[in-house]
C-alpha cells in the first residue's frame, strides 16, 4: 500500500505528482526546488537555495513526525558543478552526524530556472 502526503508548510507540487509518498517503512520525497513557502519566491543564491530546500523537506517530514536524520538517501541535481562547494557547506549544516547516502548529478536545467533540486528517501520504521 502507498499513501500520498501533502502539507501546506512546503511548496505545492507544480505538476501531477505528490510532495511525498509513504510505501511501507519508507517515505519518498519528490524533488524540491528552493521556493519559499511564505513569499512564493525562489532563492537564487546556492547556499540560500539549498537551505530553503532542506527546510521544505523538513516540513514534509514534520507532517509525519519524522526528523531530518530519518533521511537515508538524497539525490541532488545541480545546474553547475561550480556550485558544489557552496552547496556542500549549506547541506552539511543539516546533516552533521551520520549523513545520508547521496548522489549529486549535473543537469542542463531544472524547473522554474532553479539551480538546485533535492529529492530524499526517509526511513520511518
Amino acid at each position: 500500500m502507498k499513501r500520498a502526503i501533502s502539507t501546506d508548510k512546503a511548496p505545492r507540487a507544480i505538476g501531477p505528482y505528490s510532495q511525498a509518498v509513504i510505501a511501507g517503512d519508507f517515505v519518498f520525497i519528490s524533488g524540491q526546488i528552493p521556493i519559499d513557502t511564505v513569499s512564493g519566491e525562489m532563492k537564487a543564491d546556492i547556499k540560500e537555495a539549498t537551505t530553503q530546500i532542506l527546510k521544505n523537506i523538513g516540513a514534509i517530514l514534520e507532517e509525519l513526525d519524522l526528523p531530518m536524520d530519518s533521511i537515508v538517501k538524497t539525490t541532488v541535481f545541480l545546474t553547475s558543478m561550480e556550485d558544489f562547494k557552496e552547496f556542500n557547506e549549506a547541506y552539511e549544516s543539516f546533516f552533521r552526524k551520520d549523513p545520508p547516502a547521496r548522489s549529486t548529478i549535473a543537469v542542463k536545467e531544472l524547473p522554474r530556472g532553479a539551480r538546485v533540486e533535492i529529492e530524499a528517501i526517509a526511513f520511518k520504521g
